[in-house]
């Protein structure tokens, strides 16, 4: 059986707090992804994205704190921005925009980062391995600058 690679980006004072709750309190979440810190979800480039997809991951998610609730006060709504654009990019490079997923869980929401989790790797069994060979991602895209 298919096995998704996620990559997590996730908000060291949101996301990664509610991840870690989740984790405390024994909740049982697909195993499939790889957590990644960071201080705010508005600090992720689009080409770390990208990198992800380059690099074998099958969907890349992106967790960070509640609209109002950012400790840099409007980072996650540039986060937002970003991600509605390069979601528009992905289908130019012929990349399902389901395999990018942005959502707000706060410290507080173990329970909610477990389920998306869930939800998020079953989305992505469902559509299978992402197969570069069948999409023009090309090292400049990727490229760091």
């Amino acid at each position: 059986m298919f096995e998704p690679k996620i990559m997590c980006f996730l908000c060291k004072w949101c996301t990664y707090a509610g991840a870690d709750l989740a984790g405390t309190s024994r909740m049982q979440y697909a195993s499939n992804s790889v957590n990644l810190r960071v201080m705010c979800s508005s600090r992720i480039d689009p080409q770390h994205i990208l990198y992800a997809f380059k690099e074998g991951a099958d969907g890349v998610f992106i967790g960070g704190c509640h609209p109002g609730d950012c400790h840099y006060v409007e980072g996650n709504y540039k986060t937002l921005r970003r991600t509605i654009l390069l979601s528009r990019m992905l289908e130019d490079f012929g990349i399902d925009k389901r395999r990018l997923r942005l959502e707000w869980i706060s410290a507080a929401e173990g329970k909610k980062f477990m389920e998306t989790m869930n939800a998020f790797s079953e989305s992505i069994r469902e559509l299978g391995a992402l197969n570069l060979d069948q999409v023009s991602l090309t090292n400049e895209d990727t490229k760091h600058g």
